[in-house]
């Protein structure tokens, strides 16, 4: 196959990738070596998720074709992408372990859902709970009002209730 061929299929591949993805994070990759992008590349093992160096300018063709050229700013110098296609919270918290751990990564821009993320967004994203614990949050949140109301109905029926109690100890003694 012809090298322009080659070419133009690992560009579609990117694009396909880059629409499937709910989350894709660039990051720059100096200085880290083979045993720490392994290590890396070992936290970030999870279904849907990916974490590929590519060549530049076949991702800019791929961000321009897919209507993120706004992005192509911001992946000069050497990139590692990271694509999850599932949830992305835990790939982004993995990436900052990592980077609190040796010091040597840099998140350079994110696309989440279709829209661009700088690095400090990114940074947020990644000191969310997990998705559980916020589901767990909005669950509480919507359960509580009808907990007050189960309550003060409670409260006036416990009320009669005594009061009866205490008219029938009258009655009795």
């Amino acid at each position: 196959m012809p090298k322009i061929e080659t070419k133009k299929q690992v560009v579609q591949e990117i694009e396909q990738k880059l629409q499937d993805a709910m989350l894709v994070v660039f990051t720059d990759y100096r200085g880290i070596n083979v045993d720490e992008m392994t290590n890396l590349r070992n936290k970030l093992r999870a279904p849907g998720v990916e974490y590929k160096i590519l060549k530049n300018t076949l991702t800019e063709f791929a961000l321009s074709n897919t209507g993120h050229s706004d992005i192509v700013p911001y992946i000069s110098g050497p990139n590692a992408v990271l694509f999850s296609n599932t949830d992305p919270v835990e790939p982004t918290k993995a990436i900052y372990e990592f980077i609190k751990q040796y010091k040597k990564l840099e998140v350079k821009v994110a696309i989440l859902q279709g829209q661009m993320l700088t690095a400090d967004k990114v940074k947020s994203l990644a000191d969310l709970p997990p998705r559980d614990a916020l589901l767990a949050q909005v669950l509480g949140t919507m359960q509580a009002p009808i907990t007050s109301f189960v309550r003060v109905l409670n409260a006036n029926i416990t009320g009669l209730v005594r009061v009866l109690d205490q008219i029938k100890d009258q009655k009795a003694s």
